[in-house]
């Protein structure tokens, strides 16, 4: 009957409710909304963070020495990006260039085979955007210290977002494993800006 009808059929020995489980699981990430975006994403201290940012300005040698401190790598250049439910977005590697980093001067590198396993990850759900912009770029466009997080739509997903200036002379590194940080402590319902403010108006209160 199904053959005549053209529906696909299959059996399974294992119970309905594993097998519902797992169609669910594989179905909707085949048929998730997807994009593709340019930069590098990584696992910082267990979050997924993108690194985008204007060219030029030294993204892939960030990763590299990310990487150096012990944090992984999931995709470098270009990122498979897919919203798996409404409000997670998922980020994979393509698979022509898994484990792969380019850096400007010394090529093509395979960070798994350089730096070991732990130094790749196969995919990170995506938790944070790291911009990096020039001085100009961050004084024209960017508030120094916005009242609101900044967010960036992915999919339809907002995606929260720091950005940080680069110059010479700044551990980049330390400023996003500290930007990170932060996140997290806001996932956890800690905003040091928002308790600042407090603090402030408490103290003008009391004068």
């Amino acid at each position: 009957m199904c053959e005549r009808a053209q529906i696909p059929l299959f059996a399974t020995q294992e119970s309905s409710a594993f097998a519902i489980d797992l169609l669910r699981a594989y179905l909707s990430k085949h048929f998730a909304d997807r994009t593709t975006m340019h930069g590098v994403f990584m696992d910082i201290l267990g979050l997924g963070v993108m690194i985008t940012g204007e060219s030029g300005l030294g993204k892939s040698e960030l990763g590299l020495e990310l990487i150096s401190r012990g944090n992984g790598l999931v995709a470098d250049d270009a990122v498979d990006l897919y919203r798996i439910n409404q409000t997670t977005i998922e980020g994979r590697c393509p698979e022509l260039l898994e484990n792969l980093l380019e850096v400007r001067g010394i090529g093509l590198l395979d960070i798994r085979a350089i730096f070991g396993e732990t130094a790749v990850r196969r995919k990170m759900r995506l938790k944070l955007i790291v911009h990096l912009v020039r001085k100009e770029t961050l004084e024209r466009d960017y508030e120094r210290l916005p009242h609101e997080p900044l967010t960036q739509d992915v999919l339809g997903v907002p995606v929260r977002k720091v950005v940080i200036q680069v110059v010479a002379g700044r551990n980049i590194a330390v400023l996003v494993e500290a930007a990170v940080r932060n996140s997290i402590l806001q996932l956890r319902g800690i905003d040091t800006y928002q308790e600042f403010i407090a603090r402030h108006q408490r103290a003008m209160a009391s004068k």
